[in-house]
């Protein structure tokens, strides 16, 4: 079984879609392959990795309630494809967004679900997740633990206290607990729809969000995106713009 991912993320780093992208695809065996779709340069790339292939996975985010415009032409492009050589690709979903409920990627679900009537193809269903930007700030934060595990070993290990200083390992294993627990819903069902990816069997559509209260995500989100537009697009990039 040959299975094609494709971020359909604009975003070349740092990118939800690729977070979750990567997760899935720990639940799906056989034949795995992983592309990117930015630009109409893609298109021929990707039509070629599908003519052979057995499901598509598409992982991309949710644009005012509906696909991003660069991907609704490339599904264009695929309808004529694989009419034309009579194709039955499975098609599955990851969509997500900056919303707090994953049933905000209900119309997306939906452009797909009749894309592939009209394309001939078999309707997998997929995952909507909700706080999927806050989601993504998780693996980071991750990666930032083991960082600050390691050096807690490496300072233990300078003052001769050994290589396992048991407050930094407690404190490893309760914070890595956390984020999981952030992350369960996503895991749950992402780890259910790899399980019908394996046996060709339709999942339907599933919603999930980030474990988190609304008021707490609301609050720590109005932070995170004031911050990000005073650093990309307004006070200090002006100040730090260079000036003609």
């Amino acid at each position: 079984m040959k299975t094609v991912f494709i971020n359909c993320s604009p975003k070349k780093r740092f990118c939800a879609s690729a977070y979750f992208l990567t997760l899935q695809r720990l639940f799906v065996g056989g034949e795995k392959v992983t592309e990117t779709l930015r630009t109409p340069a893609d298109h021929t790339r990707l039509l070629e990795r599908l003519r052979d292939a057995d499901t598509a996975v598409f992982c991309l985010p949710l644009y005012v309630d509906g696909i991003p415009s660069h991907v609704l032409r490339f599904l264009e492009e695929m309808e004529a494809f694989c009419r034309e050589r009579s194709l039955s690709l499975r098609v599955y979903c990851v969509a997500n967004n900056g919303f707090i409920e994953g049933r905000q990627n209900e119309p997306l679900m939906q452009v797909f679900e009749h894309f592939c009537v009209r394309a001939g193809l078999v309707w997998g269903g997929g995952v909507g997740i909700g706080g999927g930007v806050m989601l993504n700030v998780t693996r980071i934060l991750f990666v930032v633990q083991i960082g600050l595990l390691l050096l807690n070993i490496a300072l233990s290990a300078a003052h001769g206290s050994g290589l396992f200083p048991r407050e930094s390992w407690i404190s490893f294993g309760e914070n890595v607990a956390l984020l999981l627990f952030f992350n369960l819903g996503v895991l749950f069902y992402l780890a259910r729809m790899g399980g019908c990816i394996r046996k060709g069997a339709p999942s339907g559509k599933k919603y999930t969000r980030i474990m988190l209260p609304s008021f707490v995500f609301i609050l720590f989100a109005d932070i995170f995106f004031v911050i990000i537009s005073l650093f990309e697009g307004g006070l200090f990039r002006g100040w730090l713009a260079r000036k003609s």
